[in-house]
């Protein structure tokens, strides 16, 4: 890990890592429910969701804000602004395909808009 990124360079690792961690909820998620109605139900149960959702925001905030703030580029904190809408935006969705693939897109935006940042604090 080079020297320059500073303090906040784990934030961004660490969203990453979230991001990551949600991609695979979801298709796990999905292949459980195509193998086991019952077990797929609690692990789509719209809580774990929206607590998902709330981790997501806050460390886009604390990570993509601290950057802009940093580096002064707004495309980082634009893309993963993004993505935490499509993520939103597949929560009011029905528990179908249309609702991971959003999901999906949602968090690789937000993955994409952490990486960027955490290249512009390098």
């Amino acid at each position: 890990m080079p020297e320059v990124a500073g303090r906040g360079y784990w934030l961004d690792r660490l969203a990453i890592g979230l991001s990551g961690l949600c991609l695979a909820h979801c298709i796990a998620s999905a292949v459980l429910v195509a193998l086991l109605a019952s077990a797929g139900g609690i692990l789509l149960h719209h809580s774990i969701h929206e607590a998902g959702l709330v981790l997501a925001i806050g460390f886009a905030v604390l990570g993509l804000g601290r950057g802009v703030m940093r580096h002064g580029f707004m495309m980082p904190g634009a893309i993963g602004g993004l993505g935490i809408g499509v993520m939103a935006g597949a929560l009011t969705m029905p528990h179908d395909a249309g609702e991971v693939i959003y999901t999906i897109i949602g968090v690789a935006l937000v993955a994409l808009g952490h990486d960027l940042n955490r290249r512009a604090l390098i």
